[in-house]
Order: structure tokens, then sequence, then C-alpha cells
């Protein structure tokens, strides 16, 4: 039997879920910051702040815990404060800042030219980051999506990598990762880091300039091959 589409997922969902895909299904919730009250858990506190919490498979959450925690250290980027991350019945649990916003998604053209601009600036401050190995910053290797859904999504084992040309990528760049101030167009946040980490320049592409998915479409050209040739060499 195949897999679920996203389609057959989120009409499913239960209420509070805003999107759901087959790694993880996301909620919003008004919940205390620094507990995991946003999914249900007792609180120990009556403060209450607008969260977003996402229900992930481990090695996917572990990673966008790990881009996160790293990026707020080493970079000014924007990106979604972290408050509490935690597993429960073999499910992995993400509580991150609401970031109230537009997507990149919602503009016009000529307003997306704008926000590229920014974002490329953000892309270079990635380019100097300096790594140590493969993949994201606690070491699992996690392919841009548009790879790993033709794979059991599971990380990949890799030999160290012979160049020394590994760039921090986010692997899922679109324009619906992006939250903007509706007045000014500055971004607010970029979000969605599970796929982040070092990797070769050429795994990160800018699929923000247009709305649609982190994948070739409309006679785009596909690089899943190439990116799998590049893998494999490298697999273990």
């Amino acid at each position: 039997m195949s897999p679920p589409t996203n389609q057959e997922l989120n009409d499913k969902r239960e209420e509070h879920c805003f999107a759901i895909t087959p790694e993880r299904a996301s909620t919003i919730e008004s919940a205390t910051p620094w507990s995991s009250a946003a999914c249900g858990r007792p609180s120990g506190s009556s403060t209450t702040a607008t969260c977003t919490c996402q229900c992930l498979i481990s090695s996917v959450s572990s990673t966008k815990v790990e881009c996160l925690r790293f990026l707020r250290a080493n970079t000014n980027l924007p990106l979604p404060k972290l408050h509490a991350c935690f597993e429960d019945d073999g499910a992995a649990y993400l509580i991150t800042e609401y970031v109230d916003g537009v997507g990149m998604n919602e503009l016009s053209a000529p307003e997306r030219e704008i926000v590229a601009e920014e974002l490329n600036v953000h892309m270079q401050t990635l380019r100097q980051l300096k790594p140590s190995t493969w993949g994201g910053p606690g070491g699992k290797v996690l392919p841009p999506w548009r790879r790993l859904e033709k794979s059991n999504r599971r990380p990949w084992r890799l030999r160290d990598f012979e160049e020394n040309d590994l760039v921090f990528c986010h692997n899922d760049l679109s324009a619906y990762n992006v939250i903007l101030d509706p007045n000014t167009l500055e971004i607010r946040a970029i979000i969605d880091w599970e796929y982040g980490g070092f990797y070769p320049p050429q795994f990160e592409q800018k699929f923000f300039k247009r709305v649609g998915p982190s994948a070739a479409v409309d006679g785009e050209v596909d690089d899943t091959e190439q990116l799998t040739q590049l893998l494999a060499k490298y697999k273990m």
C-alpha cells in the first residue's frame, strides 16, 4: 500500500492542527512557552503565549532542534525561538514561538523579488559557517526532501567528503518557509530547518523564487539523480 498523500492526511487532521505532512503534524496553541503544555501536558504557570507545536519523526525533530540552536548561537538569521522539545510514546515534539506575519508565497512576483534579495544575504551568511563533517550540527545526514522522499527516509551514513566546499544549507527553502512583516516585507523568520546542515553547495536551490514545492516543477531541471549519485559515492 502506498503512503497517504498530504491531502489525505490533512482531510483527517484534528482541531487546532493547521498542517500535516508525512513527517510532521503542526498545531497552534496557547501555552506556557517554557513547558510542554502546547501538546496537552500539565503547565506549571498561568502565563500563556501562542506557540507552534509540531509532532515529528525523531530524526527530523533532532536535526531541526540542532539547527535552530546552532544558527541562533552563530548567526543573526531571523529564526523562531525554541521553547521546548521532548519525546513521548515514540513521537518527538517541538514547541517554538509562533511568528505572526504573511508567507512569502502570498506575495506578488515583484514583492518576492524584493524578499529574495534579503534571502540571498542570509544564504551568504550560512556559507560563511565552517563545517566539521556532513549533515546537521548533530551529525545526522538527512538529504533535501526532494531526494529523501525517494528513499526510506532514514538518516544516511556517509564517509568524509573529499572536497573542502561543504556549506550550510537549509535544503527546503521554498516561499512557504519564509514569514514576513506584511507592511515592510522584512523577513521575520525562516522556518522548517529539519533538513538543514552542511552539504555541497548544489544541494541548496532557490525554490523561493516561485510559489511551489522544494522540488522541480513545470519543466525545471530535476537534480535528484545528481544528488543520489553524489550521496551514493560517499555512502558507508
